[in-house]
C-alpha cells in the first residue's frame, strides 16, 4: 500500500490535522507526511504520544474536525491517561484516528523491549473500548477504503478508531531527508565518554543507537559492557533510572547518556533532577535533533538545545559542545567539580550501516551489571 494513497482516504473522512511520535514500523507513513509539507494536512511531532491525545482534542475544540494520532505501540502507555480520562465517550467524547505501528508482534522476530508490548497491543486497545483493524501488505485500496469508512463512522460517534500497522505494509517510496548542520558524529562522542568516565562510573544509557553504539564502543574500547545498564524501552525515562542509583550512594559516580528526543519526552525530569541536585551525576544529552533510531525524523523541538532549560532549571553546572575537543574539556571539569552537570553534545545525523544489536537479552545485561555494581 502507498502511504499517500492512505493519507488521501484519511483526508477524505475529514481530518486536516496530523500529530505523533515516529516510529520505524511507520517510516513510509511518517515521511508521506513530512514530503506533503502542509499542503493537505498540518503536522506536529509532539513531546510524547499523550501529549498529541491532547493537541488532538483542542483540535476537535476548535474545528469540530477529528485529528489523527499517529505512534509505536510502546506509546500506548503514554495515551492511556488522557484517552480515558479526556477522550473517552464517558468523559468529553474527543473522536480521533489512531495509526499504530506494531512492534513485537507475536510470531514476529523483534527487540525484547517490545515482546510483550506486542503481546497485549490489542488487548489495550480492547480495555480502552477502542475498536480496531490490522492492515499489512496485503491490504488493498479497497480494503482500507472499507476500513476508513468504518472508521468515519465511529468518528461521528465522537469516538476513537484505530489502525493497526504490521511492518511492511506501506510501500518504500520517496524518503524524508535533512541535515542538522552539526558534524560531530555520535560515536566519536560516545567512544569520548568512555575514555574518561567508563573505568570509575557507571553508565545508564537511553533507547535505540545510542545503548547499541556505546555496546559496540564500551567492548572494542574496554573488553566488556558490564558498567553499562541499556535502557532498551521506556523512553524519556533512563535520567529518572540513573538518578534512582545515584541517590543511593553519592560515592558511586553516575553517567546518563541520554537522547534529545528521550528528554523531551518526560522533560519535568530535569526540574527534579535540578531540585535534588546529586552530586555525583552526569546528565550527558546527545542531541542530533532528530528521532534518529526509528527513522530521523526531526523532533518538535528541533534546532534548540536543552542545556540553557536545564540550567534555568537549577543544574549547576551545563555545557554545550560541538567538538571532540569541547566534549573533552567539558568532561574534565564536571567531573572535577562533582556537582550535578548536563553536558549537551550536538552531534550529526548517521550511524553505520552495520550497527549491531545487544547479543544478550535485557534480563542478561541487567544481570551482569548488578553483578559488578554489588562486587564493589
Amino acid at each position: 500500500m502507498k502511504a499517500g494513497s492512505f493519507l488521501r482516504g484519511v483526508r477524505n473522512i475529514g481530518i486536516r490535522t496530523i500529530a505523533g511520535v515516529p516510529d520505524s514500523t511507520l517510516k513510509q507513513f511518517c515521511d508521506a507526511v513530512q514530503l506533503d509539507g502542509g499542503k493537505c494536512f498540518r503536522h506536529y511531532v509532539t513531546a510524547n504520544e499523550g501529549a498529541a491525545v491532547g493537541l488532538a482534542t483542542g483540535e476537535y475544540l476548535a474545528t469540530k474536525r477529528p485529528s489523527l494520532v499517529y505512534l509505536q505501540n510502546s506509546g500506548l502507555g503514554n495515551i492511556i491517561n488522557p484517552l480515558a480520562s479526556i477522550a473517552n465517550q464517558e468523559v468529553y467524547g474527543i473522536p480521533m484516528l489512531f495509526v499504530v505501528g506494531w512492534r513485537g508482534e507475536p510470531g514476529i522476530k523483534d527487540e525484547p523491549q517490545h515482546v510483550y508490548q506486542g503481546k497485549v497491543t490489542c488487548a489495550l486497545l480492547e480495555v480502552m473500548d477502542v475498536p480496531y483493524s490490522i492492515i499489512d501488505d496485503t491490504t488493498t485500496d479497497d480494503d482500507m477504503t472499507a476500513i476508513l469508512a468504518d472508521a468515519g463512522r465511529i468518528l461521528g460517534e465522537n469516538r476513537q478508531y484505530a489502525v493497526i500497522v504490521k511492518k511492511g505494509t506501506f510501500e518504500r517510496a520517496e524518503e524524508f531527508a535533512w541535515e542538522n548542520g552539526y558534524h560531530l558524529v555520535r560515536e566519536q562522542a560516545l567512544r569520548t565518554i568512555l575514555e574518561q568516565c567508563y573505568e570509575d562510573s557507571f553508565l545508564v544509557s537511553t533507547t535505540g543507537k545510542i545503548s547499541r553504539e556505546l555496546y559496540e564502543q564500551s567492548d572494542a574500547l574496554c573488553g566488556n559492557h558490564d558498567r553499562l545498564f541499556m535502557t532498551v524501552g521506556g523512553m524519556g525515562h533512563a535520567s529518572m533510572i540513573a538518578y534512582g542509583m545515584a541517590q543511593v550512594d553519592e560515592n558511586r559516580r553516575i553517567v546518563c547518556i541520554d537522547g534529545d528526543g528521550a528528554v523531551m519526552m518526560h522533560m519535568g525530569a530535569l526540574a527534579f533532577l535540578a531540585k535534588q541536585s546529586p552530586k555525583n551525576y552526569l546528565h550527558v544529552v546527545i542531541n542530533n535533533a532528530a528521532h534518529e533510531s526509528v527513522g530521523a525524523m526531526p523532533t518538535g523541538y528541533s534546532g534548540q538545545t536543552y542545556s540553557q532549560i536545564a540550567k534555568a532549571c537549577g543544574y549547576p553546572g551545563t555545557y554545550l559542545v560541538k567538538t571532540k575537543q569541547e566534549l573533552e574539556t567539558a568532561l574534565l571539569d564536571a567531573r572535577g567539580r562533582r556537582e550535578l552537570s548536563m553536558i549537551e553534545v550536538m552531534t550529526s545525523l548517521e550511524s553505520r550501516a552495520e550497527l549491531g544489536r545487544p547479543k544478550e537479552s535485557a534480563r542478561e545485561n541487567r544481570i551482569h551489571f548488578m553483578n559488578v555494581y554489588h562486587q564493589e
